[in-house]
This record gives structure tokens, sequence and C-alpha cells, in this order.
């Protein structure tokens, strides 16, 4: 259902300090904290005793106590303590995951961990580079992580679920550009000239005229989702639109739940605090409108017995089909070799503003 050799999300890097943070990753229970040197750790949350969580305790002394007999575990996963005698049984030891911080994110590999490579960590610098501001956020859905990215890849949805901030009539009756890229990137392009702004869109701007928009929606294996969007007045200048770089990154908790950590990073007004807190709200809105279908859906398919793919398909399913593709690409790829990982591409280049793709004739 996914793959395992490569970085996933845990967390945003500021909500990991000395406390523990319990997460359930891939099925995996995991605990995340850090050190008095900063230094971060991510173990299994299972004391080896008496398999109890061991997020039930506490960090003491720079150590994982257990909230049940009190043994004490350091950042290496060893057990330092038992309670009552000095030997140490050697079997007390706790799994340890690799845990990178960057881009102001937490990643971690649940894969072989011989295999992690830092390199191979997904290029997210918009959450922290220079010209750029970042809103962030989690939702946590009740749905399966697939159904998530064809939610990303499909947004026509937006004409009518989320009409109230960034949808209107123009997203659904635009036509769509799908294109593959290197095997692992599917990109859905769709130019929206000359249109009436969507409530979001005139908040941004604080332009109530008409404007031109493009949206892409890249996905790349296994959670990796982003909507490149642009907007400008028209009449004015695309080079100099206003970009939003929006990260949807999806992280499995089961088979039918999800971590999805968001963050809309814009490239103007960048100061601009009263703005920021208008564009959450609004995105938290039209985020919690898609979890209600997504969860919906998830439990439909579930009483039903259904597969999660669609049963009468329409031309906007390219995108979510092609995704599906390289997703089921990726995880034969891994059955058949364990020592094969993602290496994952460039969603977005900052080097150039998108252009509008050629349309094919019908």
């Amino acid at each position: 259902m996914w793959p395992k050799n490569c970085w996933y999300i845990a967390g945003f890097a500021q909500e990991v300090g000395q406390k523990l943070l319990a997460r359930k990753l891939l099925n995996q229970a995991v605990i995340l904290w850090r050190t008095a040197q900063n230094k971060l750790v991510a173990m299994e949350d299972r004391c080896p005793h008496r398999l109890v969580p061991l997020s039930m305790g506490e960090l003491v002394e720079d150590q994982v106590q257990c909230g049940y007999h009190g043994l004490r575990f350091n950042a290496q996963g060893a057990c330092t303590h038992v309670p009552g005698q000095d030997n140490l049984p050697k079997a007390a030891q706790v799994k340890l995951f690799p845990v990178v911080e960057r881009h102001a994110l937490v990643w971690i590999w649940l894969g072989a961990a011989e295999l992690a490579d830092e390199s191979l960590i997904p290029d997210m610098h918009w959450l922290d580079a220079p010209g750029w501001t970042p809103t962030t956020g989690y939702h946590h859905m009740k749905a399966d992580y697939r159904l998530l990215t064809d939610n990303l890849l499909d947004l026509s949805h937006e004409t009518y679920v989320h009409r109230e901030t960034i949808g209107n009539s123009a997203v659904a009756d635009s036509p769509v550009v799908t294109s593959v890229e290197g095997g692992l990137i599917v990109r859905a392009h769709r130019e929206m000239p000359n249109i009436d702004p969507p409530p979001f869109f005139s908040l941004m701007l604080n332009h109530t005229g008409k404007i031109n928009r493009w949206q892409i929606a890249v996905f790349m294996p296994p959670g990796m989702n982003m909507t490149d969007v642009g907007a400008h007045p028209v009449g004015t200048d695309r080079e100099k639109a206003a970009i939003f770089r929006v990260l949807h990154l999806l992280t499995p908790e089961t088979e039918h739940s999800t971590h999805y950590f968001w963050a809309v990073c814009r490239n103007f007004r960048l100061e601009d605090a009263p703005l920021g807190e208008g564009l959450k709200k609004a995105i938290i809105h039209t985020f919690d409108e898609d979890q209600r279908i997504l969860e919906v859906q998830d439990r439909c398919l579930r009483e039903e017995g259904m597969p999660s793919i669609p049963q009468a398909a329409v031309k906007v399913d390219i995108a979510p089909v092609q995704g599906r593709r390289l997703l089921n690409d990726v995880i034969k790829r891994e059955q058949e070799n364990p020592s094969a990982v993602i290496r994952p591409l460039l969603m977005a280049d900052d080097a150039k503003v998108a252009q509008p793709p050629a349309i094919a004739a019908e």
C-alpha cells in the first residue's frame, strides 16, 4: 500500500522538543523528542519489557523513562536503568529510526535503515528560503492517503466543494494538460485567463476585477503533493504574478488515516501578518471541506468493499490515474528489489514563471 524506503514527514520541526511526541506512521508507533543538545531522536513507541507505549512515560535526565516500571532508555535506544537491579538485560533495546530536520520539517526513514540517505530528502525549501513566507497547518484525515492525492490531482472539485474560498466555475470549465516527468512526477496544468476572482484571490490580490490564474497540481510518490498557483490582474505582467507553492505533504498513519501536513508559501506581501491570518483561516476552511468529503468517501468504500478507483472514469481522472500508476510502480520496484529507493525530483522551479502549456485539439 506504500513504499518504505523513502523519507516521510513525521512532523513540523517546531512540534518536536524536550517532551515525548507520539505518532503512528505507516502503522508504526513512534516517539519523537530532542536531547538537551537539540539532537533529534525517533524510536519505536514500545518498551521491550512489557510492550507498553513509551509515550506513556516521560523524559528524565535526557532519557525516556517508561511509565509502567521505570526502565530508562538513552538516545541510542539502550537501556541505562532498571529499578531494583544493577544488571541490564541485553534485550532491553529500543529500535531507532533515521531522522533528519530539514526545511522546518522532521523527516523519518521507516524502511531499511542502511539505505537512509539524506540526499534523498525531497526539496521543500519554500518553507524556509528567503523570498517566501509560509503559512503552515495540519489536518488528521480519517481516509486512505491515496484518496487525498486523487483529490489534489483533480482540482475541478474546487468549483463545487470550495466555492466560498478558491473555487468558481472557471476551474471545472478550463481544460487540463497532464504530463509525466522522469517516471516520478505527474503535473496537471490548468490555465484560467480573464476570469472572475474567487473570494480567496480577491483577498490575496486586493482586487475584485478580472484576473488571469494558473494552477498546476504536482505529485511525486509516495505522498509529496504541491499546487503551484499564480494569479495577477488582467492587463498586468505574468512575470509579476502573486505565486503560491501550496505543499500537501501526506504521511499514511494507517491504511485508512493520514497525517496531512500543509503549507501555503507565498512570494508577495511577505511581512503582512493580517494577510497571513486571513490566508490561514481560508485554507483551514478549504481543507475542512475536503476532509468532510474524503472521510465519507473512505467510509463508503470500506463499507461497500469497493476499490478506491473510479467506477466511471471521466476526463479529469487522467492525472489521478497517472498518479496511482507511478505510486504502484515505486511500490512494485521495492517489492522486487528491497534495496530500491525513491530519488526525488524538483517539484517546481523558482527560476522561471510557469508558462501556458500547449493544449491539443479535441
